[in-house]
């Protein structure tokens, strides 16, 4: 069997410790065998409610986008800027399986990471988590990172 070149990690991150250990083996690997991360991260548009007329509406959503946006970039990728490693971020709307699944194939990536349990609460349970997701219909090589006890 041949070795394969890993020169691109997808890690998601949601700011649960589940994702900082995934974040933790991302860095780990990156540095090992001279990779890039991308880090992705899924902001939910569920809080959007629509009127009769078909607007999406509701207050203070671009607010707490923006806020989600910044917990990312400036506190749950801040181990990314610490280790000095060549690393990208991303954020998507909509659900994390999807989001992780989109930027791995829009960056070709050669490895997906993430950790076993993230912020899915009761809509986890009734969807499946993100790692059992992502091993059914990604199509790149899994990390499920589980959290160290």
């Amino acid at each position: 069997m041949s070795e394969r070149a890993i020169k691109r990690i997808v890690v998601g991150l949601d700011g649960s410790a589940g994702a900082s250990e995934a974040l933790e083996w991302a860095i780990s690997l990156a540095r090992v065998h001279g990779a890039e991360v991308v880090a992705v991260h899924a902001i939910s548009v569920m809080g959007y409610a629509t009127d009769p007329l078909g607007i999406a509406s509701m207050p203070g959503i671009n607010e707490a986008r923006d806020a989600a946006q910044a917990l990312f970039e400036k506190e749950w990728c801040q181990p990314l800027r610490n280790a000095n490693i060549p690393h990208r971020m991303a954020a998507l709307d909509g659900g994390a399986a999807g989001a992780i699944k989109t930027v791995a194939d829009r960056e070709d990536a050669d490895l997906i990471v993430v950790g076993t349990r993230g912020h899915g609460g009761f809509s986890e349970l009734l969807l499946g988590s993100v790692g059992h997701q992502l091993a059914h219909h990604a199509r790149r090589p899994l990390l499920v990172v589980p959290i160290r006890e």
